[in-house]
């Protein structure tokens, strides 16, 4: 009922068929509750002003949209914003009907975003980058004024560097899947944080490291790290200490906590919360269990991947200049052994009876 209704009223407002066909086909407007946008004025701005311009108002033909063909009084609109803008634009509304995951926004109503008579940005858009975008998507304009911010967010073409603003075949109006967007910067050489400091490139870490941290082997890099911005290093989700030496603390370590049981940390005897033991002696809460030097998990582990099971490094940067401590990390059926590293070689049995 609604898709005929819809179909006839866009023919008879001079929609073509096919925008007509993809104009019924749209989604629906969202529910009661849904966040709707605010409203904004369509008036046009200072010709001075306008760096873009929409081709019938620049030729004075106000008719194309409006009921009247005078400048000075156009009158009211020939029916619904979607259905005028659906008569020229029927691409785009043909790939709104075709999305799985339309912009909320474009499928409400184009000048949600767009200015149909002229703007001070370019596409007619209402305001720059990202600040059109925040307009709506306020948590996103929270987390851009958080410690530590993803610079795409900001930089370029700001959101339009992972969103496509008007339909996408991915949730959240992705370019693509999440893990290979991230990819698409994070996986290759040449990209640093904003202190210059060079970041991995994950394409080569991963492919020459078979054992994948298992929200790595998930795709899933949100499992750990915020996406526009937070208050944690690295974009963190939760805490992690930035540093190879750091206090004991649980809160410290509450991004690992998330998934990994805080009693193969917390408890200094036991048989079953890790097989990182001697006898039930926990050498994982000797390591992290020290007032000031205490290691914390990258000391031996890589966080990403590794060739060697548990994610164990083989080597791990040490002091100002970087230099490699190589763990010789060596598993054996039950326990194994480290030599030459932090300490002279240790072996460990978590088969042995207690102690």
């Amino acid at each position: 009922m609604r898709r005929t209704l819809l179909l006839t009223l866009a023919i008879a407002w001079g929609a073509s068929p096919l925008a007509a066909e993809s104009l019924a086909a749209a989604p629906k407007p969202p529910t009661a509750g849904a966040k709707a946008n605010p409203p904004r004025s369509v008036a046009p701005v200072d010709a001075k002003r306008a760096v873009s311009g929409h081709a019938p108002f620049e030729m004075g033909e106000c008719a194309v949209c409006h009921t009247k063909a005078d400048p000075k009084s156009p009158g009211p609109l020939q029916g619904p914003v979607r259905a005028i803008c659906a008569g020229c634009h029927d691409a785009m509304e043909a790939t709104l009907a075709k999305s799985p995951h339309p912009h909320q926004a474009a499928v409400d109503d184009c000048v949600s975003c767009h200015n149909p008579h002229n703007a001070e940005v370019e596409h007619l858009l209402r305001a720059p980058l990202p600040a059109l975008c925040v307009g709506c998507h306020d948590k996103v304009g929270t987390a851009m004024k958080a410690a530590a911010t993803h610079e795409p967010v900001g930089a370029g073409k700001s959101c339009l560097n992972c969103h496509d603003p008007h339909a996408s075949q991915v949730a959240k109006g992705l370019l693509a899947q999440p893990f290979d967007l991230c990819l698409s910067c994070h996986g290759k050489s040449g990209v640093a944080d904003p202190a210059g400091v060079a970041l991995t490139n994950f394409t080569t870490l991963l492919a020459s490291n078979p054992h994948h941290h298992g929200p790595i082997g998930e795709k899933d890099c949100s499992a750990c790290h915020e996406t526009h911005g937070g208050a944690n290093f690295r974009l963190l989700a939760d805490p992690y200490p930035a540093t190879f030496y750091a206090p004991w603390g649980e809160d410290n370590y509450a991004l690992c906590f998330t998934c990994h049981d805080a009693d193969a940390f917390t408890k200094e005897r036991t048989t079953t919360a890790t097989t990182f033991r001697d006898g039930d002696r926990n050498l994982h809460y000797l390591h992290v269990h020290m007032e000031k030097r205490g290691r914390t998990c990258r000391a031996c582990h890589e966080v990403h991947a590794s060739p060697q099971p548990f994610q164990i490094r083989t080597s791990v940067p040490y002091g100002s200049k970087g230099w490699q401590l190589h763990l010789n990390f060596e598993q054996r059926p039950n326990g194994g052994s480290c030599s030459k590293t932090c300490h002279v070689t240790k072996s460990y049995n978590n088969a042995a009876k207690a102690k």
